[in-house]
C-alpha cells in the first residue's frame, strides 16, 4: 500500500529505519477534499478532480494528484485551474462532508494515543511514546494507521515519523503521496542539511530572498552561517530560531490543547458589488454564520473586525473592542456595519470578510446589557434558531431581510453522470451561504 518514502527523500529513510527516537508523527491525508469526493463517487477515480469555488472569482481548495500533473494547486484561481486542465471536473466544496471525514479519521488517531494535536481538518501530530506496548515501534504504528484508513475511510494519508514536529512533518511531505518516511534521529541532518532554506519553518519569500543575498541556499547554509550574518539577514530573533531549526532542534510538544484565536468568514463576489444594500445584506450573512459558530464552539469573542477588498485589490481591514464578549449575530452585524460605512467611500467592492476575535469560553462569560436592554432578547431568538436549524436545515430559518438572497448547502450529493463530460462543473448542492 503506497510507496515506503518519499520521491524526495535520500535513501536509507524508509519505514524499516531506526525509529527508536522518534516518537513524533506528523499525518497529513492526501488531496483530501478531492479523495472525499472521489470515495463517495468512485467514477472520479483516476480523473482530474478539483474541489473549489466554481465562479468567475473562485479558487482551488484541493486537486487530485491527476490534476496536480497538469500544475493545478491549491489556492490557484480557478480560471487559472481551468486552462491548465480544461478536462478536469469541478466541483464546488461541501465542507459538511469533510468535516464528517475529518472526524471520522482523528477518530482513528486517538484509539492509538491521547496525544493527539489536529492543525487542520486534513493533518495532525501525534505523540506515540506512550503507544508503544500496545501497538509496537513508532513506524509499525504509522502503518497501522494508513491501514486504517485506508480500510476504514478508503482515503490515503502520509506520515512522517522523526524525533520531533519540525522534522515530522518535512518527513510526510517529503512521503506524499500515499507514504510514509521516517528520519532517524542519528541521521536527521543527512536529511535536512541539504534542502532549499524555504523548508524551515517562517521563510517566506521575502526571508528567503534575504538569506540567498548572503549566501545561504541550502539549511546547511544557515546551519554554519555566523551568527552576525544569520541576524544581518533576517534579524536577531528569527536569526535564533531558524537557527535551532537548522540544527534539526525543535523543542516544541504535541499539545492536546486547541483554542481557536478568531472565528471569521468571507465571500469573493463574481461581480464586484457598489449597491449599499446587497453589500449590508452579505456582511449580514456573514455575521450570521460567524456567530453560529462561536455558539456552537461554546465561545464568545471581545472583537469585532472586517476585511474589505478593492476592486484594485487594495485590501484593508479594521477592527473594534466590544465593552464585552458577544456570540450575537446581532451585536457582530452593528459593528461590522459601522466599520465597513467607515471604509467603504463608494467604491466597488472585491471581496468581505466578517471575524470575532479576543476569544473566551461563552460560558460564564459577562454579557453587559445597554441601557433599558431586555435580558431576553437577541441572542435568546438567535439560540432559539439554532435549534431549529439542527432539525430541520440551514434553510429554515433566516432574517427576512435575506429571503432570496443567499441559498442553503445541502450537503447531499447528487447523482453524477457516468460519464462527467470534460470541464464541466458537477453540481453537488444548491450554491452554498459564504466560506
Amino acid at each position: 500500500m503506497g510507496r515506503a518514502s518519499g520521491g524526495g527523500a535520500p535513501k536509507g529513510f524508509g519505514p524499516d529505519g531506526d525509529d527508536s527516537g522518534c516518537p513524533f508523527l506528523h499525518i497529513d491525508m492526501d488531496a483530501f477534499f478531492a479523495s472525499v469526493e472521489v470515495r463517495r463517487r468512485p467514477e472520479l477515480r483516476g480523473l482530474p478532480v478539483v474541489v473549489g469555488g466554481t465562479g468567475g472569482r473562485g479558487v482551488v481548495s484541493s486537486a487530485s494528484y491527476e490534476a496536480r500533473e497538469y500544475g493545478v494547486r491549491s489556492a490557484m484561481p480557478t480560471a487559472m485551474a481551468r486552462a491548465r486542465c480544461p478536462q478536469a471536473i469541478f466541483i464546488p466544496p461541501d465542507m459538511e462532508a469533510y468535516a464528517q471525514a475529518s472526524r471520522a479519521v482523528m477518530a482513528v488517531f486517538r484509539d492509538i494515543t491521547p496525544l493527539v494535536e489536529p492543525l487542520s481538518v486534513d493533518e495532525a501530530f501525534l505523540d506515540v511514546s506512550g503507544s508503544r506496548r500496545l501497538f509496537g515501534r513508532p513506524a509499525e504504528i504509522a502503518a497501522l494507521i494508513r491501514r486504517r484508513i485506508a480500510q476504514e475511510q478508503q482515503l490515503t494519508c502520509s506520515i512522517g515519523v522523526a524525533p520531533n514536529k519540525f522534522l515530522a512533518k518535512l518527513g510526510s511531505t517529503r512521503a506524499k503521496p500515499d507514504g510514509l518516511l521516517v528520519i532517524p534521529a542519528d541521521r536527521a541532518l543527512k536529511f535536512l542539511h541539504p534542502l532549499p532554506v524555504s523548508v524551515l519553518w517562517g521563510v517566506g519569500e521575502r526571508t528567503e530572498e534575504s538569506l540567498r543575498r548572503l549566501g545561504m541556499r541550502t539549511v546547511a547554509d544557515v546551519a554554519h552561517a555566523g551568527p552576525g550574518l544569520l541576524r544581518a539577514a533576517v534579524g536577531q530573533a528569527m536569526a535564533a530560531h531558524l537557527h535551532e531549526l537548522a540544527w534539526g532542534r525543535d523543542q516544541r510538544q504535541v499539545s492536546t490543547e486547541h483554542q481557536e484565536k478568531s472565528i471569521g468568514a468571507e465571500v469573493t463576489f463574481d461581480t464586484d458589488l457598489g449597491d449599499p444594500e446587497q453589500l449590508r445584506k452579505m456582511l449580514l450573512a456573514l455575521a450570521q454564520k460567524v456567530a453560529a459558530r462561536a455558539r456552537a464552539s461554546g465561545q464568545a469573542g471581545r472583537t469585532v473586525s472586517i476585511k474589505v477588498r478593492f476592486a484594485d485589490f487594495r485590501t484593508i481591514s479594521r477592527s473594534r473592542t466590544l465593552p464585552g464578549p458577544t456570540d450575537v449575530a446581532h451585536e457582530i452585524m452593528s459593528t461590522a456595519w459601522e466599520l465597513f460605512e467607515a471604509v467603504r467611500a463608494q467604491q466597488r467592492i472585491r471581496l468581505v470578510g466578517v471575524r470575532l476575535e479576543g476569544l473566551l469560553a461563552a460560558e460564564g462569560a459577562v454579557r453587559q446589557l445597554a441601557l433599558g436592554e431586555a435580558e431576553d432578547g437577541w441572542r435568546e431568538a438567535e439560540v432559539a434558531s439554532d435549534a431549529v436549524i439542527a432539525r430541520f436545515g440551514r434553510g429554515a430559518v433566516r432574517p427576512a431581510s435575506l429571503l432570496g438572497t443567499t441559498r442553503r448547502s445541502s450537503g447531499a450529493a447528487r447523482p453524477l453522470p457516468q460519464n462527467p463530460a470534460p470541464g464541466m462543473v458537477v453540481p453537488l448542492s444548491d450554491p452554498p451561504t459564504p466560506s
